[in-house]
């Protein structure tokens, strides 16, 4: 997963990509695999990308896997994101190695020590940045009991991202939401979804047999960290709402986190299968009939549209990857957030019309088809091009 191989560059108009992260595959979550996408997307295109990032404790080894198109800087553990770091680095050190190799445009995907220091050494440089808006970390404050600091968090945020030429967002809601709090210079790069990979077709009856349920039983799924700011209680409650209508139901938890334990010892009637990932993920999305997606903090959601080129009834809040792709009650039902009581009535709606499921379940695959990583990383290399004032034709 280290190695990043350019193909053979066009001289003239190639890029240096110098991406600089706290996470990255094969560590599991939101912002490492849309990273993956820009960067492969990237080479793809015939550009050359490098990469900062912290030591991975499990997979970076002493001696394996040495590749000189990635840095690897200290990293200590994020307190309740167990396998992720934060990245130490002297903006100093990373003076001298872009001094050495200098990238065309650096791209800072997350805000932590590591993000500062990249920003403060390529201003030295006068390298230009862009910014990416990955995650609501403002927003989490409440859920763990310190939402006294938000307002210092988003003004940090705020100072941090305004100090580059641009802030990547991935959805109009976040843009504009960010446009009001004071944010500059920001600019929308949706998601896309691999439709080969998650495919209904990758539905498994030996899987739903082990979840022990039949052909006519519904699963209801969850994929996702399972961490306080994601409100997993309101899944639970919502399933067994659901559950009292129609005892023809099972529900199947997907994910790792802080709340893996207490939740599998609190919940034994719940299937909680751990962490998953490629094809063993896939195939459990299409094993499952309806996607409850209960948070209220992403900024995008890639999980939606997985679950959607799944062939899955989604219910999410109508904000982020929703607001985008779900068209109410044609593809999938999107809620007013916050507002929990109606969360819990179109769920169990859902189960009272089984024919409604399978309307809604065919028209997101069609949806989503639509949705491709091309035209994403396109718009992405579009904006790089213009933060160092390349024509884009």
């Amino acid at each position: 997963m280290n190695m990043l191989r350019s193909v053979k560059p066009d001289i003239q108009n190639y890029l240096h990509v110098c991406f600089v992260t706290e996470t990255y595959p094969p560590e599991i979550n939101g912002v490492a695999m849309t990273l993956l996408r820009f960067v492969t997307g990237l080479i793809n295109k015939g550009h050359h990308v490098s990469l900062v990032r912290p030591r991975q404790q499990t997979y970076d080894r002493p001696g394996c896997c040495v590749d000189p198109t990635v840095t690897l800087v200290t990293g200590i553990p994020i307190p309740g994101y167990k396998g992720i770091h934060l990245g130490l680095s002297s903006s100093l050190r990373l003076r001298r190695i872009w001094e050495n190799n200098r990238p065309s445009v650096i791209y800072i995907a997350t805000e932590g020590p590591l993000g500062f220091a990249a920003l403060k050494a390529a201003k030295k440089l006068d390298i230009p940045v862009i910014s990416g808006f990955h995650t609501n970390f403002h927003t989490y404050m409440k859920h763990y009991h310190i939402g006294i600091i938000k307002s210092v968090v988003l003004g940090a945020l705020r100072k941090f991202h305004n100090d580059t030429a641009g802030t990547l967002v991935p959805s109009p809601d976040l843009h504009h939401d960010l446009i009001d709090k004071g944010f500059k210079n920001v600019h929308i790069v949706s998601r896309g979804v691999d439709c080969e990979l998650f495919n209904p077709n990758r539905r498994d009856a030996s899987i739903r047999s082990a979840w022990g349920v039949k052909d006519s039983d519904s699963v209801v799924l969850y994929v996702g960290r399972l961490a306080a700011e994601k409100n997993i209680d309101l899944f639970l409650s919502t399933y067994r709402k659901m559950k009292s209508v129609s005892n023809r139901l099972k529900a199947v938890i997907i994910g790792d986190g802080p709340l893996y334990n207490k939740l599998a010892k609190e919940n034994p009637d719940v299937i909680f299968c751990g962490m998953q990932r490629g094809r063993k993920l896939a195939a459990y999305y299409a094993s499952a009939d309806i996607f409850l997606f209960p948070s209220e903090t992403e900024t995008f959601g890639n999980v939606v549209l997985e679950a959607m080129a799944s062939e899955l009834a989604v219910v999410a809040y109508d904000y982020a990857a929703a607001s985008i792709h779900i068209k109410n009650q044609q593809n999938g039902v999107s809620v007013p957030l916050p507002d929990v009581q109606s969360y819990i009535e179109q769920a169990i709606s859902l189960v009272k019309e089984k024919d409604k499921i399978n309307e809604l379940r065919k028209n997101a695959r069609q949806h989503v088809l639509q949705h491709d990583w091309i035209n994403v990383i396109t718009k992405f290399e579009t904006i790089l091009r213009q933060s160092i004032g390349q024509n884009v034709s």
